[in-house]
């Protein structure tokens, strides 16, 4: 059996239960491509997904993988060794955080010539999950007033830019640090909330997206135009226990409580990428690290440090 490097969980190993070491490498079954991993970005559900004790199979997180096709199952038609891909694996078992993984044909979509693999494994589930929040629960329409709650990190510095696409005004609250960053990606108005508090400049809006929803939902609520929409997509487990629980009956009336539950989806990563590759939206990257170094980036993302997304450079 081959062999490879990857980053393989292991309870024993203190204090992050990662392990850099070596591994057998996958094999594909023939509805599967092989990839060689070139970047690969951490997420949240790598880090929240070990808290809460969702091991994958394999005991190998990563989901957003950058790389190219080594190996194709006889069932494949779309793709061919050599292709420059990236996906999301989250629905697949993870396994990015390796130089090699496997995946099915409707997780991966072609990776334009114009975007760098690391850009591209910055995409799938943070500008997914921005999408489905603004465009599918949000329903955003142009003109909207927008509140992004959390705006510097992955998912944040995404939607600031589809909402901006989408033809909505929007508003982000962040921090000292993030202002410039958010101002560039095209805000029209931002607060600093170590500076001033949003709920106190009298506005109201039609649709607010909490990705770090430190706020009490009660207070988003009276911050929602009638018949406005507040989305949860990020926060605390504890936030968002809250949210599930508590939404439903703070939904009675014209303003709505949502959460979202992002899932891969095949058409809206082709989407978002083919944003992309037509400069409609860029990746913010904060900074990189290689693969053996793993456990220090989780902890890094973890603690709410990013400006935007936390990349490994695998080769």
């Amino acid at each position: 059996m081959k062999k490879m490097k990857a980053v393989v969980y292991d309870k024993t190993k203190r204090p992050d239960k990662l392990s850099y070491c070596e591994v057998d490498k996958p094999v594909l079954n023939d509805n599967e491509v092989l990839i060689k991993i070139i970047a690969v970005s951490i997420n949240a559900a790598d880090y929240r997904s070990m808290k809460m004790g969702m091991i994958p199979k394999k005991k190998i997180f990563g989901a957003d993988v950058a790389g190219r096709v080594e190996s194709v199952g006889k069932n494949i038609r779309q793709f061919k060794v050599g292709d420059e891909v990236l996906g999301d694996l989250a629905s697949f078992g993870f396994g990015g955080f390796a130089e090699y993984a496997v995946a099915p044909e409707n997780a991966i979509v072609r990776k334009p010539a114009n975007l760098s693999f690391e850009d591209a494994a910055a995409i799938p589930m943070s500008a997914v999950t921005a999408l489905q929040a603004l465009r599918n629960k949000g329903k955003i329409q142009k003109g909207q007033m927008v509140l992004i709650y959390g705006g510097g990190g992955g998912v944040g510095t995404f939607a600031i830019q589809l909402a901006k696409y989408f033809g909505a005004v929007v508003t982000v609250v962040c921090g000292s640090k993030n202002v410039d960053q958010s101002r560039s990606l095209g805000a029209d108005y931002i607060i600093d909330y170590s500076k001033e508090d949003f709920l106190k400049n009298g506005r109201r809006y039609d649709l607010i997206l909490a990705i770090n929803g430190s706020r009490r939902l009660i207070e988003y609520k009276r911050a929602l135009k009638p018949d406005g929409k507040y989305i949860m997509v990020g926060g605390s487990i504890s936030q968002i226990f809250k949210s599930l629980l508590l939404g439903w009956l703070m939904s009675i009336g014209s303003k709505k409580m949502y959460s979202l539950a992002a899932k891969p989806n095949h058409k809206d990563l082709e989407f978002v990428t083919m944003l992309a590759a037509d400069g409609k939206i860029k990746p913010v990257i904060d900074r990189y690290y290689s693969l053996d170094k793993v456990a220090d980036a989780i902890r890094y993302l973890s603690e709410g440090h990013a400006s935007g997304k936390v990349i490994i450079k695998v080769e």
